[in-house]
């Protein structure tokens, strides 16, 4: 029986979970392997905070989630897999609430960030850093 999501350790599954299908997957993985390089353990580390203060709403996360995504080349389809990516994933593991709330904010930032990219591509603007 799946459980929703609670405390930080079923955040860390969620983060693990995901990150290892990106990783591997064919579309996306080669994009996020390219800029992360070795700096795995520290990405996830600011996934944990992330979602923690996101979802359980433990205000260890503080910095600015999109200027390191600005310059990536995706569209789209790289959005779009993500979002299948990590909705498999939570929906996997848990179920309720806040495993709900998990996929309703990932695809709002999904969708904010594709478009601030997409802006900031078509203008030849450099985004705030």
């Amino acid at each position: 029986m799946k459980k929703d999501i609670q405390n930080l350790d079923d955040i860390k599954l969620m983060v693990d979970t995901f990150y290892d299908k990106v990783q591997n997957d064919d579309l996306i993985g080669p994009i996020f392997n390219g800029v992360i390089q070795n700096r795995w353990d520290e990405h996830l580390e600011k996934m944990y905070r992330f979602w923690q203060t996101i979802l359980l709403e433990d205000y260890t996360y503080s910095g600015r989630p999109f200027p390191p995504h600005a310059h990536l080349p995706v569209d789209e389809l790289h959005f779009k897999r993500w979002k299948e990516l990590f909705s498999d994933v939570v929906y996997t593991h848990f179920e309720g609430k806040k495993a709900d709330e998990a996929i309703w904010r990932a695809d709002k930032m999904a969708t904010m960030f594709l478009s601030k990219i997409l802006y900031f591509r078509e203008n030849n603007l450099n985004p705030l850093t």
